[in-house]
């Protein structure tokens, strides 16, 4: 099974689709926060949104403002589980269309 067709598959399910809203909700969220708090670029905000949540961390835009880095500690406390959960079903998702292709 090709990856589109997993990818589609993964859309069409309303609870994969439920998680797929609450993790742009909170990278959005995450993006949004860090615009007013530290006045950094639409995408530098995304990116460090993004970069944080997965773990990554590459360090190369950090918060310069107490509020920001009082934000950011919250955000990663209660975001982290939300996108690694996230992670984690796309991935059995991906396994288990996978293995019925192979089995078909």
């Amino acid at each position: 099974m090709s990856f589109i067709k997993i990818i589609i598959s993964f859309l069409k399910d309303k609870q994969y689709l439920k998680l797929l809203a609450l993790s742009t909700s909170v990278i959005g969220f995450g993006t949004i926060m860090y615009r007013v708090l530290e006045k950094w670029d639409w995408i530098d905000c995304l990116y460090f949104s993004v970069v944080t949540l997965t773990t990554v961390g590459y360090g190369d835009i950090v918060p310069r403002t107490t509020e920001g880095k009082l934000f950011t500690i919250v955000y990663i406390i209660l975001g982290l589980g939300i996108i690694l959960n996230f992670i984690e079903i796309v991935h059995l998702h991906y396994e288990e269309q996978k293995k019925n292709s192979v089995q078909e």
